[in-house]
């Protein structure tokens, strides 16, 4: 009996080495990709069940990290919490009693072997908490000391730093020494740039060099110096007052469409499109516009587009695509409820759904409406195989998509809206529901929810 205890012990101790999710996108490549899972298959995503479910009191929309068999996650009630992978509370920690300041977050936690570095949604500052019991090792200044700043998406640590800006999760090329984000609009320019768009039809070359909005950019990381950045937004000044009637005086003339880099970029290798038996290192990102972008990761330049969905003021592609090298999976949330054509079907839908992409050249291999007359929002995750994905209707439906076909191999209900990302470790996939305390999920019809859920085989 001791002996196989004892055997039983490092097995666990030996799993908990792999199913690892320590950042937004999962590693350093923000591919959103679970490679160490073998389970969950074709085969055996039709028989996920519900394994367990923890109440958190409040929302969550984060993906949940995974480390050393333990899941760390945040709610919207300041809360966040360390549960095992069996769904046993280890600590909880309010970060508003531990700052000082009236805040919580709303980002994944990057993971180190000590640390958890979670940004928070106002002040815009860094907070590490210890892993093991969740008190606050240090707290950042402001970032940015603009009194509404905040931190909505999570940070990437690496070599001892911690990369994080308020809306794209950085993915790291340690080999080129750069770390890669996606940018938004801008909310205001000059009066002399206005002028010369308004006489050279809202020609991009008013714009001075070194403006990179809605941009892929790639940061020196030592230094934070820009190395290149590649602009694909167009005139894109925008703010969210400026969508009233009437709008405020100090609106633009013409509002931009808020076609933000809604995904951050992912770093894949490809077969070389110029040379045989030869491969480029390529970054892809999906923009709030519907159009995916592959980009050159030494220079920026094109390497691919494609129009995957419908673009809209909250997406198009928004939150987080997935790759597993073969292809680039990402949702359309298709907030505007416009036409969404599907491939290979050629049938369309006014719903959101998920899309599927070779990774070599952005051609569509397969769209799937939402089978539930909703939007979708949730950024997608694959594993072995298997797309997991997310409907934003009250019933909080979750999905399990072939990621050759499309076809739908598993769904169930959650009882609320859902719009917390997702992640995968040790046979299961685990989500978070409700998406009510943002005045933005509100207006969107997000419903109440509190309970992270893992599925598993």
């Amino acid at each position: 009996m001791l002996i196989v205890l004892a055997q039983s012990l490092l097995q666990v101790e030996s799993n908990c080495q792999t199913g690892e999710w320590i950042s937004h996108g999962g590693d350093l490549k923000n591919r959103r990709f679970a490679e160490d899972e073998h389970l969950i298959s074709v085969w055996r995503a039709p028989h996920l069940r519900e394994k367990w479910s923890f109440d958190a009191g409040a929302d969550i929309s984060a993906t949940p990290a995974i480390y050393d068999c333990v899941v760390y996650f945040p709610s919207w009630n300041g809360l966040v919490f360390a549960v095992t992978i069996h769904g046993e509370l280890l600590w909880s920690t309010n970060l508003t009693e531990i700052t000082g300041v009236a805040t919580l977050s709303r980002t994944i936690p990057a993971v180190t072997e000590e640390l958890l570095l979670y940004g928070l949604l106002g002040p815009a500052r860094g907070v590490a908490l210890h892993r093991k019991n969740g008190r606050m090792v240090w707290m950042s200044e402001d970032l940015d000391e603009t009194p509404l700043a905040r931190i909505t998406m999570s940070g990437t640590t690496y070599d001892g730093a911690f990369y994080v800006v308020w809306g794209s999760s950085p993915s790291i090329d340690p080999k080129r020494g750069l770390a890669f984000i996606g940018t938004g609009n801008l909310y205001q320019i000059p009066s002399d740039v206005q002028d010369c768009l308004n006489r050279n039809a809202n020609s991009s070359d008013c714009y001075p060099r070194g403006v990179c909005d809605d941009a892929v950019v790639a940061v020196n990381m030592p230094d934070g110096e820009i190395r290149w950045c590649n602009r694909l937004g167009g005139n894109d000044v925008w703010r969210l007052a400026c969508d009233t009637n009437p709008p405020p005086a100090n609106c633009p003339p013409e509002p931009g469409p808020d076609y933000d880099l809604g995904e951050s970029p992912m770093l894949l290798t490809i077969p070389s499109r110029f040379s045989k038996n030869k491969f480029q290192d390529i970054l892809v990102t999906g923009q709030k516009s519907g159009i995916v972008w592959a980009h050159d990761r030494d220079d920026g330049s094109l390497a691919w587009e494609k129009t995957a969905g419908p673009g809209g003021f909250v997406g198009g592609a928004i939150w987080g695509a997935a790759t597993d090298n073969h292809r680039v999976y990402t949702n359309i949330a298709n907030s505007d409820r416009a036409t969404f054509q599907l491939v290979p079907s050629g049938g369309s839908t006014t719903a959101g759904g998920w899309v599927a992409m070779d990774a070599a050249t952005g051609r569509i291999e397969w769209s799937t409406a939402n089978p539930h007359s909703a939007r979708a929002y949730e950024p997608v995750t694959v594993a072995n195989g298997v797309v997991f994905c997310g409907s934003f209707d009250k019933d909080g439906h979750v999905l399990a998509l072939d990621a050759e076909s499309g076809r739908i191999l598993w769904e169930r209900t959650t009882g609320s809206t859902v719009y917390g990302r997702l992640s995968v470790g040790h046979e299961c996939w685990f989500v978070g529901t409700g998406y009510s305390r943002d005045p933005l999920g509100a207006a969107l019809g997000g419903t109440p929810g509190s309970e992270l859920y893992a599925f598993c085989v």
